[in-house]
């Protein structure tokens, strides 16, 4: 398959990541916020609504809901402080600095949490565009409309379902895994230095730091797929790509380990080869089929399309076998080269226990027991907090979804 160019591939993420789709909405809604304060209010320039909408439009539709109430409480509280300042003193510098320092003080009060500082924001605005006391409730029925039009703009367009970019940020650091994989398998045969075995456990360090971005990604994801109407199944589609995020972290967390076991080994065997040539091969076509097991793990948990789903399964269950097959040669080699020479027979322990755990996260079988105990948690966790609304949902939704955890990909995206 040819290489799709580098500015086809940005156009296809800027159509398809939340920022192009942000701006869009945030000024289509600002706008119409606008007018409708023309129409209803007096204020020639109602500014004040298209700023509230602007504020409370967010990228997904649960974001929205959940935070729209604490944006209007937080710019009327901004608007009341400003107007009830105009009234008082004029704008120079020591009241500019009075004026930020109540609406934090009183954003602490009235625990408006992250939206604190969008007090202070909106009362200097507004306090720019009017220092008439009596205009106090033409600003706050224009926030009212901008907050209105915020609202119902997401409810009547529905947000994008933000599962692709998650989806490709889980391929690009499953790819990642796997490649540095590859390259541990490549330099166990003959002798391996130990500057370049302590280069591959710093960039397996470093793959913590895609998994920060990967995680900001996938909650994104998770927020637009709550109360999103384009999604039948969204509970189920936020734990399987949860789920499936957890098991690459702990992946990587034991590739970390891994790589500090070879680093050891590097630094107690400087003049001679890290492995007997024969266990040195099995090794590397171990790390091989763990490289394709991964790979195939993250293509199970994203994939969107139910042929996709069963291939990738079946990709994932055949470099599984291959790895246990290889892992067992790998075993009884090690045995026999422990009993021949039986220094740092720790470290080769630690090697195969290391491959081991990885096999068991990529496992079929464990997977869907992960998806059924967290589908069990929340469902308990809505049962405590929403009693009669998971009892209503239960009733209609019915036993739907647990029969479909164990192939839960050919349904999550529907």
């Amino acid at each position: 398959m040819p290489e799709v160019p580098e500015p086809v591939v940005k156009l296809v993420r800027w159509t398809t990541e939340p920022a192009g789709a942000q701006i869009a909405r945030s000024t289509a809604a600002s706008v119409l916020a606008f007018q409708v304060a023309v129409w209803f209010t007096p204020q020639p320039a109602p500014l004040t609504a298209p700023l509230t909408a602007l504020l409370v439009v967010q990228v997904t539709l649960y974001s929205t809901l959940t935070t729209g109430i604490r944006r209007v409480n937080s710019v009327v509280i901004g608007v009341l402080i400003a107007t009830a300042f105009s009234s008082l003193v004029g704008l120079n510098w020591w009241s500019l600095g009075l004026i930020i320092f109540v609406a934090l003080l009183v954003g602490r009060v009235v625990r408006v949490g992250e939206f604190t500082v969008e007090i202070a924001i909106s009362a200097m605005l507004v306090l720019g565009v009017t220092r008439v006391s009596f205009t106090a409730w033409d600003r706050v029925d224009e926030t009212l409309i901008g907050a209105g039009v915020g609202l119902l703009f997401n409810l009547l367009f529905a947000p994008p379902v933000l599962v692709q970019p998650a989806g490709e940020s889980i391929d690009s650091l499953a790819r990642r895994m796997a490649r540095l994989f590859r390259d541990l398998g490549g330099e166990i045969a003959g002798h391996l230095p130990v500057e370049e075995a302590a280069e591959r456990l710093y960039e397996a360090r470093r793959v913590d730091h895609v998994i920060s971005e990967v995680d900001a990604s996938l909650r994104q994801a998770e927020d637009s797929l709550r109360w999103n109407p384009r999604v039948r199944e969204g509970v189920l589609s936020r734990i399987v790509l949860r789920t499936g995020l957890d098991t690459l972290e702990i992946c990587a967390v034991v590739l970390r380990v891994l790589s500090r076991t070879l680093t050891d080994l590097a630094k107690q065997r400087t003049e001679e080869s890290l492995f007997p040539e024969e266990l040195a091969q099995e090794l590397e076509e171990l790390f091989g089929n763990v490289a394709r097991a991964i790979q195939s793990f993250a293509e199970l948990i994203t994939t969107q399309v139910a042929e996709n789903a069963e291939g990738a399964e079946e990709r994932l269950g055949r470099a599984l076998d291959g790895a246990r097959e290889s892992r067992n040669l790998v075993a009884a080699l090690l045995l026999a080269g422990v009993q021949e020479h039986p220094r740092q027979w720790q470290l080769h322990g630690a090697l195969l226990a290391e491959v081991d755990r990885i096999l068991d996260e990529l496992a079929v079988d464990k997977r869907s027991q992960r998806l059924v105990e967290e589908l069990d948690r929340q469902s308990q966790e809505m049962s405590e907090r929403h009693p009669r609304l998971h009892m209503i949902s239960r009733r209609l939704a019915g036993s739907r979804v647990y029969r479909r955890v164990s192939n839960p990909s050919k349904d999550a995206f529907k």
